[in-house]
């Protein structure tokens, strides 16, 4: 499941990986780009920076409390609030989730558990992007 020969795996990120280590707790919003890895615990929401390619990791041992809003993430511990993923997720067997998960494409464990709404988000069609351009234009008259 988590080999590294997967042809939809996870962009790898040319940033530095950031580290919220085991036995450390944040309280407030996370804002990151580039790879943040959470061993420790998140008491607020965590967000990738708008127009990155940023990937969440939540270890077996890793926790948040709040609203997680990440092109890609990958989940093995515990998350209390609704988990918004633009392109990719991938829940391990340890993954818990107490809320919504919006997702594009997912790839989920056996053993992993979601409490809330799954709701798949496709991606933006041709006719889609065609009528955004029609609706965006100004009315000849």
């Amino acid at each position: 499941m988590f080999s590294s020969n997967r042809k939809n795996a996870a962009p790898s990120v040319g940033a530095a990986t950031s580290l919220i280590a085991r036995g450390m707790t944040i309280r407030g919003d996370v804002h990151f780009s580039g790879a943040l890895h959470l061993d420790g615990t998140v008491e607020g929401a965590i967000h990738a920076d708008p127009g990155s390619d940023g990937v969440l990791t939540v270890s077996e041992t890793g926790s948040v409390t709040g609203r997680i809003e990440v092109p890609h993430a990958v989940i093995n511990g515990g998350v209390t609030g609704d988990v918004v993923v633009a392109e990719r997720l991938e829940l391990a067997p340890l993954a818990r989730i107490e809320g919504d998960v919006h997702y594009q494409v997912l790839e989920m464990a056996a053993g992993a558990q979601v409490n809330g709404k799954m709701i798949h988000r496709g991606p933006v069609t041709v006719r889609q992007l065609a009528q955004q351009a029609i609706d965006a234009a100004p009315a000849l008259t």
